[in-house]
């Protein structure tokens, strides 16, 4: 908690000490939202200026280049420098500064989750505080669809969210170029057939990846604000249900290929904020409030529009963050801008909730990191023929979903359905709960108290085909890969029928779809050093392809 300063303090009646904790409660809450204010104050970062929108005139438009100019770039991309300093004319017109003030906060201890691993990838105990009550499950929204996986089509389709007019740049770049030209070469791929890194039917068009893909790496430049203090900002916290922000972020801050200096060439502006800090320094608990956590974030978007002119050209449009906590989406809801226009790569990708735009937004992938220094530590499993368990499961019982799979399939004596609330000792003697994983046919993945669940990618690591239980829930990387040839979707209603559907399988579409997991599991690796489709390259390229789909040129 922030320090404070010793003034006098006036007599409190006595009527009043005694409503002790709703007193501290309060207290607590607004201090935590003024400290938030203070907390954006960040390091002192140069960057060229353009004039802002008040209290001057526009920037003069930029002659706008032909597409040809586009392709010339991405030709010549290889040879471009990796992190391009500012020219030094307009450096030096920059004098727009905010003095470094120090973090209000201690540098956070790990939380109880993080600290609990029991080998059983449970979630943390979360209150219920959404702001609006949860709407009733929708039919479920990702029933599998047959998939082309070699014919060149149009970038539109269901998962294309269509450009808004409103969102028109008030100004163009050359990087708005850039896009259009990306958009019209992705529209017209040629065809992709026996790519030795691609296996095909994983796509749903793996001709229009490979071409977006090949751009991305020929094009892409990502600017990351430097503003912003420690240890809510620039602090990847690489371990537990909540690493694939904390990956993405070590990553991307360290990379040499995609990270330029110079705003002016970027097509995306990276807001470098971990969702699980704010939880773990601003959420009082048994306040029941998100207010602090969603007052800080604005505040943040607030500083970075008016000290740079790059969120207001396209009003966010072209910002995007990554957050994997259940609490994510949820913080975005007192900035209009950020919470429809920005690109959300959000873990809890729910429908339902009105937060999470299909076609603009990212599913991000909730992986389970134990040991940060070996994040492919254990991965790997039995073969297809070898695994004797028909399904797994073994959990807390939080959310809709996971009472009733117990109730209709928990404590049976059934050597087919494995399905606990937590492993008894009697069998974990035996076989622990990574070992059941790699000795299962079907991992059954319901969700918890939101619509996402960790297991999906633990049971891809593990060999496993996931079982995934959670109706309005845009699966990771929706926007290119089939998820119908190397998984299985269920709706909620259907969890009385589990066993029925799975024994309908024909055990070959079993071996099948098994395969498919293995090879679709290097899509979801996290290196050190990013490797070619893992799933750091997977995530940024969810972002640009959201990006390029939503590109508006200047009339």
């Amino acid at each position: 908690m922030p320090h404070h300063l010793s003034s006098p303090r006036p007599l409190i009646p006595r009527k009043l000490l005694q409503r002790r904790p709703a007193v501290v409660a309060c207290a607590a809450v607004a201090v935590l939202a003024a400290a938030a204010i203070l907390l954006l104050a960040a390091p002192t970062t140069e960057v060229p200026s353009r004039a802002l929108l008040a209290g001057g005139s526009l920037p003069s438009r930029p002659r706008e280049e032909p597409h040809a100019a586009a392709a010339e770039r991405f030709a010549e991309s290889s040879s471009l420098p990796p992190a391009e300093a500012p020219p030094p004319s307009l450096k030096a017109t920059f004098s727009t500064r905010i003095t470094p003030s120090p973090s209000m906060f201690f540098e956070p201890a790990s939380s109880p989750v993080e600290n609990f691993d029991d080998r059983s990838m449970e979630e943390p105990e979360h209150p219920d505080i959404k702001e609006n009550s949860p709407k009733e499950s929708a039919p479920f929204l990702q029933e599998p669809m047959s998939s082309d996986s070699t014919s060149s089509s149009d970038v539109s389709s269901d998962r294309v969210l269509p450009p808004d007019p409103e969102q028109i740049p008030l100004w163009s770049t050359a990087a708005d170029e850039d896009l259009i030209y990306a958009k019209k070469e992705i529209a017209s791929a040629p065809l992709v057939s026996g790519h030795p890194d691609l296996y095909a039917p994983l796509f749903r068009n793996v001709s229009i990846f490979k071409r977006s893909y090949e751009l991305m790496e020929g094009l892409l430049k990502v600017y990351i604000y430097h503003d912003g203090a420690k240890p809510i900002f620039h602090s990847p916290y690489l371990k537990g249900i909540y690493a694939s922000e904390g990956w993405f972020m070590k990553l991307i801050e360290g990379d040499q290929s995609f990270v330029v200096r110079d705003p002016n060439r970027a097509h995306l502006f990276y807001l470098p904020y971990s969702s699980r800090q704010l939880e773990h320094n601003l959420y009082v608990p048994g306040s029941n409030t998100l207010e602090p956590l969603s007052i800080f974030v604005k505040n943040y978007v607030d500083m970075i529009s008016a000290k740079f002119p790059y969120w207001n050209r396209t009003k966010g449009t072209d910002h995007f963050f990554v957050a994997c906590h259940d609490w994510g989406p949820y913080t975005t809801k007192l900035h209009d801008e950020l919470r429809k226009n920005a690109i959300k790569a959000l873990c809890n990708a729910d429908l339902s909730e009105g937060v999470f735009i299909r076609g603009r937004d990212v599913s991000l992938p909730e992986t389970f990191v134990r040991s940060p220094r070996k994040p492919l530590g254990g991965i790997g499993g039995k073969p297809a023929l070898q695994r004797s368990i028909l399904a797994f499961f073994a959990g807390q019982m939080h959310g809709r979903v996971r009472p009733i799979l117990l109730r209709h399939w928990g404590g049976k004596d059934d050597a087919y359905m494995r399905i606990y609330s937590r492993l008894p000792r009697r069998i974990t003697r035996r076989m622990n709960y990574v070992q059941h994983m790699k000795s299962t046919k079907y991992c059954i993945c319901p969700m918890g108290y939101e619509v996402n669940s960790p297991r999906i990618v633990e049971a891809i690591y593990y060999e496993c085909v996931p079982v995934i239980i959670a109706d309005n829930f845009v699966l990771p990387f929706d926007d290119v890969l089939d998820w119908s040839t190397f998984s299985l979707v269920v709706p909620e209603r259907d969890v009385p029928r589990l066993k029925e559907i799975l024994l309908e399988i024909p055990e070959s579409r079993y071996v099948a779809m098994q395969s498919n997991v293995r090879k679709v599991q290097r899509h979801f690796l996290w290196h050190p050093k990013p490797v070619k489709y893992d799933i750091f390259h997977m995530i940024l390229h969810s972002v640009w392809f959201s990006r390029v789909n939503q590109v508006l040129q200047v009339q």
